[in-house]
């Protein structure tokens, strides 16, 4: 299934009928709280499949994603993923190193937020954002208060850093 910038490929609250391993591209994945508050959360990429949350079993979405670029995705129906599980021991490690590779890299984002200043923080995010979106710069794909939530800093402060990099 091919998505497209700003096109949804789960929503909030909905149901896990289906698996998603992303073949190509990036999502942003989004939550809406009850006080009105949106926050970007998470970014997925190449060779995922999610929802992580759901990979054992199943639990509603816990955000939206949004495709950021163009993007590929392949459908596993849940009941399918399921079943294989039970049914094939080899399943459990593929959950397993797909879950310590979202590990592994949920740990690379602490740490690139605990260097020292907000440009050395965009200038990392934007290095490993970019070997997903090639020719594209950062606010191509992402909003100033989004850049802002992934590096830790407001979107004054975003904006300031893009002017001064220019």
């Amino acid at each position: 299934m091919i998505l497209h910038k700003g096109d949804v490929l789960f929503h909030q609250g909905d149901e896990c009928v289906n698996l998603y391993r992303i073949k190509s591209g990036l999502f942003k994945v989004i939550r809406l709280h009850e006080n009105g508050n949106v926050v970007l959360f998470n970014i997925l990429y190449p060779d995922e499949i999610v929802p992580h949350h759901s990979l054992v079993s199943p639990k509603e979405m816990l955000g939206t994603a949004i495709a950021l670029v163009q993007s590929e995705v392949e459908v596993i129906p849940a009941k399918v993923w399921y079943r294989e599980l039970q049914n094939n021991p080899d399943k459990a490690l593929e959950v397993a190193l797909l879950l310590q590779e979202k590990l592994r890299f949920m740990q690379e984002r602490l740490d690139h937020l605990s260097v020292g200043t907000p440009a050395e923080r965009l200038k990392l995010l934007g290095n490993w954002l970019s070997q997903h979106v090639e020719g594209m710069h950062l606010t191509d794909y992402l909003t100033q208060e989004e850049i802002g939530q992934l590096i830790g800093v407001r979107r004054e402060t975003v904006n300031r850093l893009l002017k001064t990099l220019g």
